[in-house]
């Protein structure tokens, strides 16, 4: 289950499909140097993007 404390690198990992939802949300965190740290929660605010909303995309996925 992915959480907000989830890294972005280890999303991507455990579910390649996540790739087409964080790009849709406009986060290019495929290539992104900091995916390799950051949490979810992190991104999501430094991206003005809902937690809430992602993480229940994401958790489909």
């Amino acid at each position: 289950m992915i959480t907000k404390d989830t890294i972005i690198a280890e999303i991507i990992e455990q579910k390649p499909n996540a790739i087409s939802i964080f790009m849709s949300y406009g986060m290019g965190c495929i290539g992104c140097p900091s995916a390799q740290l950051e949490k979810l929660e992190d991104a999501c605010e430094i991206h003005g993007i809902d937690l809430e909303e992602i993480l229940e995309k994401l958790n489909k996925v």
